[in-house]
Formats: structure tokens, sequence, C-alpha cells
């Protein structure tokens, strides 16, 4: 399996020649969709999701699906019937050769005034998980955790537990968009041989573009 990094929490995998791609959204490249036979969409935020993009992507392939949340898969069926699945946390199912499970429901606390969204992760083939915009432990190992390192709803504390509780073998910088190249180094260091999190995973930034065999 080829992992490649997109902008900000998009990524790119491909196996056996086929292609998979999670959260293209409107920090991603404007093309990150195209080519894909599967589209996983984590949520409704448009960081993550890009109804557009999404739409010239699956005119594009008549052949590509997509498998998301009830709030994403409503703003697209209808115009691609038969081709848009919704999934939920325990569902499993194929798509372009990767095995997939569902992990987690609801979008990590922004503030309390604010309403929480569902927000669904994705394992893939049993070794990586994407948890979208949530610090969801999956039920089981994972080897590579996509970890997203900054947002309005987490901490860098946070982020150091999270990777001790799901334990993986690695940790690769997702939801990354809004850091500056001055702030990197700081979580580079804070998650890495130096820093509290290495106890539970070596941690990996990929720049956009750039690819890693799993």
């Amino acid at each position: 399996m080829r992992l490649t990094k997109q902008g900000h929490s998009c990524v790119r995998l491909e196996k056996d020649g086929r292609t998979l791609v999670i959260d293209p959204g409107a920090f991603s490249e404007r093309d990150a969709a195209l080519g894909a036979e599967a589209i996983l969409v984590t949520h409704e935020h448009p960081d993550h999701f890009d109804e557009e993009r999404l739409r010239v992507a699956l005119d594009a392939n008549p052949a590509a699906e997509v498998w998301t949340l009830r709030s994403v898969a409503e703003r697209l069926s209808a115009a691609f019937p038969g081709r848009v699945h919704t999934v939920g946390e325990g569902d499993t199912f194929r798509a372009a050769g990767f095995d997939v499970e569902v992990h987690g429901q609801l979008h990590a606390v922004i503030h309390p005034d604010i309403p929480r969204i569902t927000n669904v992760g994705y394992v893939l083939d049993g070794t990586v998980f994407h948890p979208g915009d949530a610090l969801t432990v999956p039920d089981r190992p994972v080897e590579t955790l996509l970890l997203p390192v900054q947002a309005p709803w987490n901490k860098v504390g946070e982020i150091i537990d999270y990777v001790r509780a799901v334990r993986p073998t690695r940790a690769i910088d997702v939801h990354d968009g809004l850091l500056t190249d001055l702030a990197r180094p700081v979580y580079d260091r804070m998650l890495g041989p130096d820093g509290p999190g290495v106890a539970a995973a070596d941690h990996g930034r990929l720049a956009p573009g750039q690819s890693l065999d799993l």
C-alpha cells in the first residue's frame, strides 16, 4: 500500500493499481479526488468535504463511489444514484480493493456552545486509521495512525495522550493546513524522539505530494 499525503487532512492510498482518497476538502488540492475509484469522507466540514470537487471527480469517473455519513450523502446521492453509500460506526465494506471499518460517532468538542456533528473514522486493511476530526480510539490495534495535529478543537497535550492511547507503530501528521512553518518544528519536537509522545509511536510528517510505502 502506498500512502500519499495531500493538503491538510486528505490522503491518497494506492494498492494493486487501485486508488482510494479520504477527505478531499477545500484545504486540499483541487484535483485531490480525481482518478480515485473510492472516496471516503469523515464529516461535512468544508476542510474535509468540498461538494463541488467531489461532483467533478464523480462526473469524471463514472465508476467512482463515495462512502460517508448521512449529512454528506444527502447532498450527493440524488445526483449520483447508487454511487453514494451512507455508513456509521461498526459498518464494514470493501472499496477499491481495501477492507474498510468505520469507527467513531461524533466530532470533537470545539466549544460547549457549538453543537457537535457526526464524524466517522476509517480503518483500512486493519492497518491505517484516519479518525477525521475526533480523537477516536479504535477497538483494534493499528499500525499507522493519521494524526490530526492541529485544529480549533485540540491542543498538543491531547494529541500526545491520543497517540499513547492508540499506540500505533507510526503516527503521520494530517490536519496540518493551518500550521505555519514556524510551528511545525515545535510539533515535531513534542511528538518526536525527544518528546513525551515517543513512548507510543514513531512520528513522521509528509509534505503534500510526498509518499510512503506501508
